[in-house]
């Protein structure tokens, strides 16, 4: 198969990128690279599906967002990733509905968040309405294409860049696998949680 990786740079990104090229013809999109595409700017998801042409799938994974309390921020700081995350997600949906092959698939990226750890309330609704998008977005695809979501909470990896215990987390190649898990098959309408 023909598969774009938004976010194919990051942290989740790269390696599911690297994964998936053993047995299938990956596109690498990100902001930066060769294939651009910023999922904030819907222009920029519509190009990059001009600039692709031809494909079986496109896979989401490409982040946004920082810690920003409700009180403690400014309504640009705290409202990070509406644009890319979760309207940009939405988006992308909605473009693959008309670009992907019949009998495709898409798969974004929500998450879990801590509900009682400080400056994610926003993280929290944003990956709860994206959680609740997948499987009513599922059913509207035309031509059998599918639409799934992985939801990890924090990545190991992440965690111990931070300089926080990276056992709290999930390890990058088990989120990884979740993706590979949705490439091929009939799931449809489903939110994995690794």
């Amino acid at each position: 198969m023909r598969i774009v990786v938004i976010g194919a740079t990051g942290t989740i990104g790269a390696p599911l990128a690297d994964a998936l090229a053993a047995d299938h013809d990956i596109v690498r999109a990100s902001r930066r690279g060769a294939v651009r595409v910023d999922l904030a700017d819907p222009g920029s998801i519509e190009a990059m599906f001009t600039t692709v042409g031809n494909i079986d799938g496109v896979i989401a994974v490409a982040g946004s967002g920082r810690l920003a309390g409700i009180s403690d921020s400014s309504d640009e700081e705290y409202f990070t990733g509406l644009d890319s995350k979760y309207l940009g997600q939405m988006r992308l949906v909605r473009q693959a509905a008309r670009r992907v092959n019949d009998g495709g698939f898409v798969t974004i990226t929500s998450g879990v968040v801590p509900s009682t750890e400080a400056g994610l309330s926003f993280a929290a609704a944003v990956n709860a309405g994206l959680d609740g998008f997948v499987p009513a977005a599922a059913a509207e695809m035309p031509r059998g294409i599918r639409v799934n979501s992985v939801s990890p909470g924090w990545i190991s990896e992440t965690l111990e860049s931070i300089g926080r215990d990276g056992t709290a987390g999930t390890p990058v190649a088990e989120v990884v696998a979740a993706y590979l898990q949705l490439i091929d098959g009939t799931t449809n309408g489903q939110v994995l949680h690794p």
